[in-house]
């Protein structure tokens, strides 16, 4: 298999067309498309086909491109390696985070890191964890955390850390005067602020949320943390999200926490990696600062 065939055909499914792999590669388009029929005239197989929205790919392109990333990760880990026997000056760390360990969990840890290692390049990922859990079996991130469970034999989820979830009112609301914890049954008439399906902590939420007997009558789907926050701040709702993220808005005064009679939700806040595949050195060094912190 030539492997810089492979590398064209990598770019045009990467860019969904040929192109604009052409564009990204440097090359003129003839030269893309050639390269690619000589790979599929290699393997006996098509692997693309043109249709509206750009190429697809075919059951055999489906198949090579998992090989092929793999591949060029595993190039990417020596050349990283290489970077390594210069004391980690280069290199990249690709990490991966739902939302909520993105923005409220992570940046003191890259802050340390990047002290340390300043010539290393840090790319952060913020999404929700089915996005995050693509991307690392795509060999796109080098480090992932996620706050929902997560049920793929092909990945190995290490616990991390732990969070509270809390439910959180507006100061406003009538439940805010409230000193005793409130029965769970109150809250079947409030609006219910929630993440996106796909996100972890809509997992986490929605599993307490029926093992407690809560069955909300109506739910408002919002897609960040921050906006749940202020959402609730304006009195449209009950918003159940992490301590972390509510702190601040507790702290000036717009949200409260109310405390709910037998009812917490804690989540495991985990690591995931990839079974045989070779860390790299920024990889590892990222891992002992995460082991010294824990």
């Amino acid at each position: 298999m030539n492997l810089h065939l492979l590398r064209l055909f990598a770019a045009v499914v990467q860019h969904r067309s040929f192109s604009r792999a052409a564009e990204a590669l440097f090359i003129s388009q003839p030269a893309v498309s050639k390269g690619v029929r000589e790979l599929e005239a290699q393997l006996g197989s098509p692997l693309l086909e043109r249709g509206p929205g750009g190429v697809h790919l075919t059951e055999a392109g489906n198949l090579l491109i998992k090989h092929a990333r793999a591949l060029f990760a595993a190039e990417q880990a020596a050349q990283e390696a290489l970077d390594a026997l210069r004391g980690l000056h280069g290199g990249s760390l690709r990490i991966g985070a739902s939302t909520t360990i993105a923005a409220y969990f992570l940046p003191p840890l890259l802050g340390t890191f990047h002290r340390a290692h300043p010539e290393i390049e840090l790319r952060l990922t913020s999404a929700n964890t089915s996005t995050v859990t693509d991307l690392l079996l795509q060999r796109e991130l080098d480090v992932a955390f996620v706050e929902g469970p997560i049920e793929s034999a092909e990945i190995i989820v290490t616990p991390w850390r732990s969070d509270e979830l809390g439910f959180f009112i507006s100061v406003d609301h009538p439940l805010a005067v409230t000193e005793q914890p409130v029965p769970a049954v109150a809250l079947a008439n409030e609006t219910m602020v929630l993440r996106e399906v796909g996100s972890g902590t809509r997992d986490v939420v929605w599993d307490a949320l029926t093992t407690s007997g809560i069955m909300p009558r109506r739910t408002l789907q919002v897609g960040s943390n921050e906006a749940i926050a202020r959402v609730v701040a304006a009195g449209l709702g009950v918003g159940i999200m992490s301590s972390a993220v509510a702190a601040d808005h507790v702290a000036l005064g717009r949200l409260t926490k109310l405390s709910v009679d037998r009812v917490t939700i804690r989540r495991s806040l985990t690591r995931l990696s990839l079974p045989n595949r070779q860390p790299s050195p920024a990889s590892i060094a990222f891992d002992r600062l995460l082991d010294a912190r824990a």
